[in-house]
């Protein structure tokens, strides 16, 4: 007797239908172009330099004028070769990150809706610990333990994002594991690794697609954060956050060393909140019609 696979009437849109809807949204096309035009202006950045982001060639908050388009910061480096070179780690890093935590949340929340029982609890008690565990205060202790490196703070970002990213994915992945299609491919006795794989992740790409946009959003404001406080990118390279706190001293003679920095923060937080929210309500809309 051949065992044919239940299909998945009335359960979900295909996954390219459900991106094409969400790339329809302008909201969504809005964050979208916005996070693409701050990473594109992040990695080009460094090679538009005027001056070398570290050389001091002017006074201190010197302002606008003599070469210098915006002015200096501080210690009398060129504002705009350190704008221009400041968003890099930021960019790379929060990418690292953020990847890193889906990748790990998912993995795990996928796994303890799976497995069920006893698994399911013990991963979901270590998540509730990490989740009492603010990222920034973390982060903190650990970098003033082993010192400043950027790595380290890819990592514990990462670590951070986790457990808020595996709570969702559980929550998302459990009314999967009781549709047909999955209950036929345990029935048959196909691998584990196939069943989340090509049977339930699929099915959760819609919270997946939204959860990306936020945790990159959260990683963003993280990092820059932790080197606002000093715990991030150290002197005398260059970063939006660390610019901040350089220059916030002198805000009031030289606006422009710290709202153009900040404002480039701002912009790529709200790319993602942007494209995260559109998303969501697109996924909402095509759920709600569909039920």
């Amino acid at each position: 007797m051949i065992r044919t696979r239940p299909t998945e009437q009335g359960v979900q849109a295909p996954p390219q239908n459900l991106t094409r809807r969400v790339l329809t949204s302008k909201q969504t096309r809005l964050g979208l172009i916005m996070l693409v035009t701050m990473i594109l202006f992040a990695i080009i950045g460094p090679f538009l330099t005027p001056h070398s982001p570290t050389a001091v060639i002017a006074k201190p908050y010197a302002s606008p004028g003599d070469g210098l388009l915006l002015g200096a910061d501080s210690l009398g480096r060129d504002i705009v070769s350190r704008i221009l070179s400041g968003g890099i780690n930021l960019t790379w890093m929060g990418i690292a990150a953020t990847a890193g935590g889906v990748i790990l949340g998912t993995a795990i929340g996928l796994v303890a809706a799976f497995a069920g029982g006893i698994v399911d609890t013990l991963l979901m008690r270590v998540v509730d610990v990490l989740l009492t565990f603010p990222t920034i205060i973390m982060a903190i202790l650990f970098i003033s333990m082993v010192g400043p490196s950027r790595w380290i703070l890819v990592v514990l970002v990462a670590i951070g994002l986790t457990p808020g990213m595996a709570r969702v994915m559980r929550g998302a992945a459990r009314p999967v594991m009781r549709r047909e299609h999955v209950m036929w491919a345990r029935t048959i006795g196909l691998s584990s690794r196939h069943i989340l794989m090509r049977e339930v992740l699929p099915s959760v790409t819609s919270p997946l697609m939204v959860e990306i946009g936020l945790r990159l959003m959260w990683s963003v404001v993280g990092l820059a954060s932790l080197s606002f406080l000093g715990f991030g990118v150290q002197p005398p390279d260059a970063d939006w956050g660390l610019m901040v706190s350089e220059n916030k001293d002198g805000l009031a003679i030289q606006p422009l060393a710290v709202l153009i920095p900040a404002a480039c923060v701002a912009l790529f937080t709200i790319g993602g909140n942007l494209f995260a929210e559109g998303a969501a309500r697109v996924i909402g809309r095509t759920e709600g019609a569909r039920s």
